[in-house]
């Protein structure tokens, strides 16, 4: 053998293994953490984001559902996970910005053990009524109708903590309402309690109403976003309909578990930075009732830590407590 061929591999085998497998990330299959179930919006718009990825760089991103205890199941699961690139999951505010105050104990510290990588979608709550049992049209017809009533009023949501849940509370307690939460499962089980008019209202993600709102089954009397929603734009946003400061809008973020490279977490947000801005994805976001956003993973830590003493707040009001 030539000796410098044979300098050459000597010193290439003295190399760490790690050192020989390095390749561009990605090299192999990805898998997102979805900490709720298949077929909510959750599930369906980080499909499209992972599908959107997948063709972009050219290795696949397989969802797996890890549902439960607010997403707090699947965001561990995460956290826990090898911080090599190759898990990222699906986190929903609740597990950044909220959990933390609502349950007695956190298998994981979010801003410890989460990364966030770019924020993925947001979308705000509508208050939405049934037309068949509710008689107002306007948020201001509605609270006076509530306070006629002598047992007060009900609001759904998916379950205590969640977005819905607070939204209702903050709402009821500012306005000096008589009320009652009726926590449900998720949206396909509160939205049929209200159409049978068990439940007067709820303040749900906007996503899951927009079929029956088309339809004429519920009204939409104001969105909580800072600005109407693009595929409502006739219903008022609550300062418009007379509540202000009133603005709460869910989100998500793609993230890592803490210590992944940094090359790696700025090619994977670069990634969702430009999937994110084309027309087309944009699109089929909005169709479902969310709006594409994107951030630097700096931009999406500071939204979560600017966003946790309204929730902290919110949660007391709420009086919520879960084990």
């Amino acid at each position: 053998m030539h000796p410098t061929r044979r300098a050459v591999l000597a010193s290439t085998l003295t190399l760490p293994f790690p050192a020989l497998a390095q390749s561009p990330w990605p090299n192999r299959t990805v898998r997102v953490i979805v900490p709720w179930p298949p077929g909510g919006s959750t599930d369906v718009l980080a499909r499209l984001l992972a599908e959107a990825m997948q063709t972009r760089l050219g290795q696949p991103f397989v969802i797996e559902n890890r549902p439960g205890a607010g997403g707090n199941i699947g965001a561990d699961a995460l956290a826990k996970s090898t911080p090599d690139g190759y898990t990222m999951g699906s986190i929903t505010l609740g597990a950044f910005s909220i959990n933390q105050y609502l349950y007695a104990r956190l298998p994981f510290d979010p801003e410890r053990d989460l990364q966030p990588i770019s924020l993925h979608w947001e979308l705000p709550n509508v208050f939405a009524v049934p037309a068949a049992h509710v008689p107002a049209t306007t948020l201001a017809e509605f609270i006076a109708w509530a306070r006629t009533r002598r047992d007060g009023v009900s609001y759904g949501s998916p379950g205590v903590g969640t977005t819905p849940h607070l939204s209702g509370a903050m709402f009821t307690s500012r306005l000096r309402l008589e009320a009652v939460h009726v926590p449900f499962r998720g949206a396909a089980q509160t939205i049929p309690a209200m159409l049978a008019g068990d439940v007067n209202f709820a303040l749900d993600n906007l996503a899951s109403y927009v079929p029956v709102i088309q339809e004429g089954r519920m009204r939409a009397l104001a969105v909580t976003s800072a600005e109407r929603f693009p595929t409502l734009p006739n219903v008022p946003t609550m300062a418009e309909a007379g509540v202000p400061d009133f603005v709460v809008t869910s989100w998500c973020a793609f993230a890592y578990p803490a210590g992944v490279p940094r090359p790696i977490l700025e090619r994977a947000s670069q990634a969702i930075r430009e999937i994110s801005s084309d027309p087309a994805f944009q699109d089929r976001f909005l169709r479902t009732g969310a709006r594409a956003i994107s951030s630097t993973p700096e931009e999406a830590t500071a939204r979560a830590a600017r966003e946790r003493p309204m929730w902290q707040e919110v949660v007391r009001i709420s009086g919520a407590r879960l084990e």
